[in-house]
């Protein structure tokens, strides 16, 4: 079998105009759930109710009018993008075959590869809203947790998942404080430029500091072995809560979400492809 083919089928696939339209749509997607997580972690910090995760900004959009065709295009176009970065892995190639190339080539696929499933995932997640599923993300990730420290070395496994979610929003925090998240957009030079790449910054940083509360939670249920202290971003920002100026704390962050988010509308049309 030529070994080439793989990489052959994946170009030509990512050369599909439609495809390509399809996967720029899941940013815009990506953007639209952000802002309503941002909203909502805003409320929560003037002291409303709501879960402020993926799950409840997809049932939001739920009770709107039209709400399920709006979840179709988003899990649709969520679908494209996650098989564009897994695509995007595949084709991954370093320059020589040195060590450090091989080693960038291999975490490029990582990344390329972590991504995609977080799309696909999150897509799946909005077409089971759209069918009618009432999705708990919160409950969802102490369920997980708790079948994970059921399996034999489940508890390190789980603090690796931790780690992993920590270092990943560290790597947010460096992308957003370095700009490096430049590379991957082709951010006009002037006027709106200028908007977007700030936009970026407090975007990918208020991310960032959402994550590694997130691996901290999964850590803290790892090493105490108690599932009901792992959790997802409602998780998170229930543990900001808890600190002093924590209404504050999740104001900020709920509006680095919303920054994050009107980033991913313009990343739509700008990045690069």
């Amino acid at each position: 079998m030529d070994s080439a083919a793989p990489r052959r089928v994946a170009r030509e696939a990512e050369q599909s105009t439609p495809f390509r339209w399809t996967a720029r749509a899941g940013y815009a997607a990506n953007g639209v759930v952000h802002v309503l997580i941002g909203l909502i972690a805003v409320v929560v910090a003037f002291g409303g109710d709501g879960d402020t995760d993926q799950s409840g900004a997809l049932m939001l959009i739920a009770g709107a009018p039209l709400g399920f065709v709006a979840l179709w295009l988003i899990a649709i176009t969520l679908w494209a993008l996650g098989i564009w970065h897994f695509l995007e892995g595949i084709l991954v190639r370093p320059a020589s075959e040195d060590y450090r190339e091989l080693a960038a080539k291999w975490g490029g696929r990582v990344g390329s590869w972590g991504q995609a499933v977080i799309f696909v995932a999150l897509g799946v997640i909005s077409a089971s809203v759209a069918l009618g599923a009432r999705v708990d993300a919160e409950e969802a990730a102490e369920n997980a947790s708790r079948g994970v420290l059921q399996l034999p070395g489940g508890s390190i496994v789980l603090g690796l998942v931790g780690v992993g979610i920590g270092i990943g929003g560290i790597a947010f925090v460096v992308m957003g404080v370095r700009r490096t998240f430049r590379n991957k957009i082709d951010i006009p030079r002037h006027g709106v430029g200028r908007s977007l790449a700030g936009l970026g910054v407090v975007g990918f940083v208020a991310k960032g500091i959402a994550l590694i509360i997130v691996g901290i939670l999964l850590l803290v249920a790892a090493f105490t072995t108690d599932p009901g202290a792992a959790g997802g971003l409602d998780g998170a920002v229930s543990a900001l809560l808890a600190l002093d100026f924590g209404p504050w704390l999740v104001g900020a962050v709920g509006v680095g979400f919303i920054a994050y988010g009107v980033f991913c509308f313009f990343r739509a049309r700008f990045a690069r492809f």
